[in-house]
């Protein structure tokens, strides 16, 4: 695989850490498996104050998140871009009738293949693979692949936005927007840019940038970021706050004014319906 998609199975290995605790938050029991050893080897070598911790939030956040919208929005069409080693297709409970597209580099899809090659499909759901390079045009792809931009969508950006400059995240939140129908979802995160800068982060920088996988962008402002782009942000959480925390966070959350803080920040978006339009 390019090193871009190793990180994938380095927070692979976060799952399966909190699979393994006593008082987990969620049970990825794939997580092993799809991390293999390379993902241990990145978890040790990124490690950080408050990385794993934060990887198991944001597991959480996204999980239920994606579970409501499905049940309580009805959506049945959902994508993971860059869905790297995600396993929620296997372990989330789907209502019947939902198809789960994943995007991603070919190598990396192959390579996930042959991981779960023995897992049997859950019933009464649909996973379809599509390999896609994102920086460049992927919608045809998606469209062949059965899915309908007519209908609503639950988009997930998981792990993704920091690895693009900011033109390209611009451009992806944008394209989202502008594809998807009323009642469509997007559920993500994504850094500050005080997060690439402060010097305590040197180091884990450095050694992603060593390995390929450099980060490039940050926001102070994501609700600014997002309504840009043509979403309506019902909220947006950094780990610690109340919706974000789940007993695991262990740093005081500094107000959002105080500048010069390495934050993370979890979001759930949405298109307006016509009737929340007219409201």
């Amino acid at each position: 695989m390019e090193a871009v998609s190793r990180t994938a199975q380095w927070t692979a290995a976060a799952r399966a850490l909190e699979t393994e605790r006593d008082d987990r938050l969620f049970a990825d029991p794939y997580a092993r498996t799809v991390a293999d050893t390379i993902g241990f080897d990145l978890l040790e070598r990124y490690a950080g104050a408050g990385t794993v911790p934060f990887l198991a939030i944001r597991t959480t956040y996204l999980d239920r998140a994606v579970v409501r919208a499905v049940a309580e929005g009805g959506i049945r069409q959902v994508v993971l871009l860059a869905a790297g080693m995600d396993t929620r297709f296997y372990r989330l409970p789907w209502p019947d009738g939902v198809t789960v597209y994943e995007l991603d580099r070919p190598a990396l899809l192959e390579a996930k293949a042959a991981m779960l090659a023995d897992e049997p499909a859950p019933a009464g759901r649909e996973r379809r693979t599509v390999a896609v390079d994102l920086t460049q045009e992927w919608t045809g792809r998606l469209k062949e692949a059965g899915w309908r931009a007519e209908e609503p969508t639950l988009w997930v950006v998981e792990g993704l936005l920091f690895f693009l400059p900011e033109e390209a995240v611009r451009a992806l939140l944008a394209n989202l927007s502008g594809h998807s129908a009323p009642g469509s979802v997007l559920l993500g995160d994504v850094i500050s840019r005080a997060a690439l800068l402060n010097p305590l982060s040197r180091p884990f920088m450095t050694a992603l940038a060593e390995d390929g996988n450099p980060w490039l962008f940050g926001t102070e402002t994501p609700e600014r970021l997002l309504t840009e782009c043509g979403w309506a942000v019902r909220e947006v959480r950094q780990p610690g706050e109340d919706g974000a925390d789940f007993g695991r966070w262990p740093y005081p959350v500094p107000a959002r004014e105080v500048r010069g803080v390495p934050r993370s920040f979890l979001f759930t978006c949405y298109l307006p319906t016509g009737e929340e339009n007219a409201a």
